[in-house]
């Protein structure tokens, strides 16, 4: 009998964690634990490892007279999941001397069903990279999650269809029979998954701008928004094309970078959500109103990540803005604020990553043709001031742009669709005002990437505005009542209109253009 040693991993909230596992075993009446602060998940594998190591044509732990303890280190950590599951079957079996194998540099990741074969898992891109980063040369784990782990350079990927096949392919023992007339399992290498070159796929634009008549103004609007990373609410009556043209919204914006691509997918993965590969495209993420305070922002048992985390580098369009619960609306004021979202319970607390772009659409009352021109409008007065008052000063204050959208006039709907812009014109626009804007604070030694995202601090440092724009702004400030937060948006909007006339400087009409974007019937005091 003897002690083997092993390396597995698992995902913690959005990051990965080594696990070293230990399998001992001693003389006497069969008995299996496993320790290291397991979770029923955990527990439950020694069960489905007996049945595996039996049906991959070893003998069973049961009907042998040992003790078997599988420690999961670091104890402190709680240990979830059923991806110990192949581990734990090797450990046994280097232990028992069944098999020969060198598991140093070496990681393994994987749930194995009673028959032995290898079943998906969560978290395999994170996971990879932890791995990575660790020093581990290879890393085995279900086939079927090779395509995503394979992303990862600089360590080699075995994907494997079940326990049998990794173990052909670890296994120094010499074939033949051992001492009891067992058969061993023969070394046949796996062949390590290879990245594959994929052809660059046009993303599919499923809804043009152009498919959206009129609303011109709505249009430059989400322009800008896209171009500087502003957060936009259109409001108007129903049928107007808001939805439209929200979900035209996101392919404006330029494709990930491969870092933000490694992040986006990591959380995905990690949620179990990731369909195949990289996610490649900004995420479009679009909870309906009546959608909890949990499901936006994260907690529930698990410290799970909500929706202002799904919508991570991407968009989060919220339809119908004021029907979302009161603590659901004020819950947005740290994630649009600081790009993050702290999800505090009593079982602990955690920072989630939230930089996202919010795109919200409203009515102009419960009814929807309050001020519409020949329509009536059933609310009472107390229902529309109680309407309003659902956005509170300071969620008015963190949205760049409020963009009317008003009814359109029937026969502008039959136009011709070579009459309007569309997509493919308005993006290169979007994406050289973005290049301009990274250039800029790159080469002033920021990480920051649209104007979005400049501190105040960086704002007043970098951003030199003329005297004459400075008392244009500031007569017009004084005259709105701005926020020192609004005033500053409005300077980061005027810089991002500049950019997209390309110009070094901001003039008094990108600040006469921008000021047109704060809320007329929201100001906030």
């Amino acid at each position: 009998m003897a002690v083997s040693k092993i390396y597995s991993a698992q995902t913690t909230l959005l990051s990965a964690q080594i696990i070293d596992i230990e399998v001992d075993l001693s003389k006497g009446l069969h008995s299996f634990s496993v320790v290291g602060l397991a979770d029923k998940s955990v527990d439950e594998s020694k069960d489905r490892v007996g049945a595996a190591i039996k049906n991959t044509g070893f003998k069973s732990p049961k009907n042998k007279n040992q003790k078997i303890v599988v420690s999961l280190a670091p104890a402190d950590i709680k240990k979830e999941g059923p991806l110990f599951d192949l581990p734990i079957a090797i450990g046994y079996l280097l232990a028992s001397e069944d098999i020969k194998a060198d598991t140093e540099k070496r990681i393994f990741v994987g749930e194995l069903s009673l028959d032995g074969e290898l079943r998906p898992i969560k978290g395999a891109l994170p996971i990879t990279q932890k791995a990575k980063k660790e020093g581990f040369k290879e890393i085995f784990l279900p086939k079927e999650n090779a395509e995503e782990a394979v992303n990862i350079e600089g360590i080699t990927v075995f994907g494997a269809g079940s326990l049998l096949e990794v173990l052909q392919h670890i296994n120094t023992k010499k074939m033949g029979e051992d001492e009891d007339g067992k058969t061993q399992v023969p070394n046949i290498q796996i062949a390590p998954f290879k990245k594959t070159k994929k052809k660059k796929i046009v993303r599919e634009i499923d809804i043009d701008f152009a498919d959206v008549k009129g609303q011109e103004s709505a249009k430059r609007g989400l322009e800008i928004a896209a171009a500087g990373g502003h957060n936009i609410i259109m409001y108007g009556p129903p049928g107007t094309g808001k939805t439209m043209l929200a979900k035209a919204f996101t392919h404006l914006l330029p494709s990930l970078s491969f870092d933000e691509m490694l992040e986006v997918t990591s959380i995905y993965s990690i949620g179990g959500m990731l369909a195949e590969g990289l996610i490649e495209n900004p995420p479009f993420r679009s909870p309906h109103h009546t959608a909890s305070y949990v499901s936006l922002v994260g907690g529930g048992t698990n410290l799970k990540p909500g929706e202002v985390t799904l919508a991570h580098k991407g968009v989060l369009f919220l339809d119908e803005f004021p029907e979302f619960d009161k603590k659901v609306l004020e819950s947005l004021r740290q994630p649009l604020e600081d790009r993050e979202v702290t999800v505090s319970r009593a079982k602990g607390s955690v920072r989630y990553p939230a930089h996202f772009i919010l795109v919200a659409t409203m009515n102009p009352c419960p009814c929807g043709n309050y001020g519409v021109k020949g329509k009536e409008c059933v609310c009472s007065a107390q229902n529309i001031e109680k309407y309003k008052r659902k956005l509170s000063g300071p969620i008015v204050d963190r949205i760049d742009l409020w963009v009317e959208v008003s009814k359109v006039e029937h026969q502008k709907l039959t136009d011709s669709r070579e009459m309007h812009e569309g997509t493919g014109v308005m993006k290169p626009r979007v994406e050289r005002a973005r290049k301009m804007a990274e250039s800029r604070y790159k080469k002033l030694g920021l990480k920051t990437k649209t104007n979005a995202e400049l501190s105040p601090k960086d704002l007043v440092k970098h951003i030199i505005l003329s005297d004459k724009v400075k008392e244009t702004l500031n007569n017009s400030a004084k005259q709105l009542d701005l926020s020192a937060r609004s005033y500053h948006r409005i300077i980061k909007l005027a810089r991002t209109i500049a950019d997209m006339e390309e110009s070094v400087d901001i003039s008094e009409n990108h600040i006469l253009e921008a000021l047109q974007y704060r809320p007329k019937k929201y100001q906030s005091t």
